[in-house]
């Protein structure tokens, strides 16, 4: 599907009915990203419509002419927000680059939503983000035939836990989203990786639920940042899991699904209760 804002296109899909969740993935990715993670899960669950976006620069929307801000880039999300869900208050998520635009969602449009959930979240540029050593917890014997050279060492680089299973989900969910990327325009995007404002302070409280997933290990984006944005969402969980990097899904399979539920059951208990 396909959504024309402001002469700009942005491509996405829907999956399921009811009230809107809306998926922002990471940087140079696309949306199959977040199908891969969220989708397993939200399938099993009645009453929520998912739509992935793919965003600016990447999978199907491409390069976008004119988009040259973090600030453009939301103001798109938020007039698709409002196209996708006009008649009622979305929940977002995020993961990474995502993670970073669902916390500028919150600013602005705070009581417009009705959840946000921030996994491995990047929280602005990246020479100044406070990262743990890279290391690797677990390594077992892995089947690297036919992938491209480029592709083994940026796997190896980025997992901290290295399987077969996990190698095989990134080539699924990861790789295609990599090579459909147009990485000239996501280069200029980048040098601006930030918004106007303070991300980190919110303009008002966000009152919804909402849970900070990060991982211990994750040496691109780290953890501790995350923990000192928790002042503006005195609904937040917050956990950081040992034996995870960026690669959080793909490593705590078990603890992902379990918290990623429990923040929804939140959600629709927040929603039910609302006038």
């Amino acid at each position: 599907m396909q959504v024309e804002i402001d002469g700009k296109r942005i491509a996405y899909e829907e999956r399921g009915e009811g009230r809107a969740m809306v998926f922002l993935h990471g940087s140079p990715l696309d949306r199959r990203s977040m199908i891969g993670a969220f989708d397993p899960i939200l399938r099993r669950r009645a009453g929520w419509r998912r739509v992935y976006p793919d965003l600016p620069g990447m999978g199907e929307t491409g390069a976008v002419p004119g988009v040259e801000t973090q600030d453009q880039v939301l103001d798109l999300l938020v007039q698709l927000i409002q196209t996708v869900a006009p008649s009622g208050k979305p929940a977002v998520v995020g993961m990474s680059y995502g993670g970073f635009l669902a916390q500028g969602l919150a600013a602005r449009m705070g009581r417009g939503l009705s959840g946000l959930l921030a996994v491995v979240p990047s929280m602005g540029e990246r020479g100044a983000r406070v990262l743990p050593p890279s290391r690797v917890i677990h390594r077992e014997p892995v089947d690297f035939a036919g992938l491209p050279e480029a592709s083994r060492r940026s796997f190896e680089d980025m997992a901290v836990v290295q399987t077969q299973e996990h190698l095989e989900g990134w080539k699924r969910w990861i790789l295609p989203g990599i090579g459909a990327a147009d990485h000239v325009f996501l280069e200029r995007l980048d040098r601006r990786y930030r918004f106007s404002f303070d991300h980190r302070n919110l303009p008002e409280p966000f009152e919804a639920p909402a849970l900070f997933l990060t991982g211990r290990q994750d040496a691109m984006c780290g953890y501790e940042e995350a923990w000192s944005v928790l002042i503006g969402y005195p609904r937040a969980s917050f956990a950081v899991l040992d034996r995870a990097g960026h690669c959080l899904n793909f490593e705590q399979p078990k603890l992902f699904g379990a918290l990623v539920e429990e923040w929804i059951d939140r959600v629709e208990e927040y929603l039910a209760a609302a006038p």
